[in-house]
């Protein structure tokens, strides 16, 4: 207790850890868009929680169009976001359907892998190899 007041030292660290995580997360998109959506604008965007215009790479944006099948154009959104979480230090998650079928079909991720509870846990290594290799389309959310 903090002098008294019914406060515990976790929940002042809990709360405090909550701001600097959303601090972390200005750069993240607020707005995803589909596919399909973003292939209908002139120049790919979105809208950061920080209220930054978020660009996505066209060419990035057209090779995944001509990569992945037609279906999924009008579920995944983008960026795709891996959640890293304090709890677990060597892994991040996924928590999107058609996020991993696109990363199936791309052949980033095995096609054994799939949802448990709502997620597919993938290596930090993994996820951040891919990022690199989709520059825009791919974001990592710390939570």
């Amino acid at each position: 207790m903090l002098g008294g007041s019914g406060i515990n030292n976790d929940s002042v660290f809990m709360r405090w850890m909550r701001v600097e995580l959303g601090k972390l997360n200005r750069g993240v998109v607020a707005n995803r868009k589909t596919l399909s959506q973003l292939l209908l604008e002139e120049r790919p965007s979105s809208v950061t929680k920080s209220g930054d215009e978020y660009l996505f790479n066209e060419q990035i944006i057209e090779m995944l169009a001509e990569k992945l099948p037609g279906e999924i154009h009008d579920n995944l959104k983008f960026p795709i976001f891996f959640f890293n979480t304090i709890k677990v230090d060597e892994s991040c998650y996924l928590n999107d359907k058609y996020a991993l079928r696109a990363l199936q079909i791309l052949g980033e991720l095995g096609e054994s892998r799939s949802l448990h509870e709502g997620k597919v846990w993938v290596g930090k290594s993994i996820a951040y190899s891919i990022m690199k290799k989709y520059p825009s389309a791919i974001q990592i959310v710390v939570g």
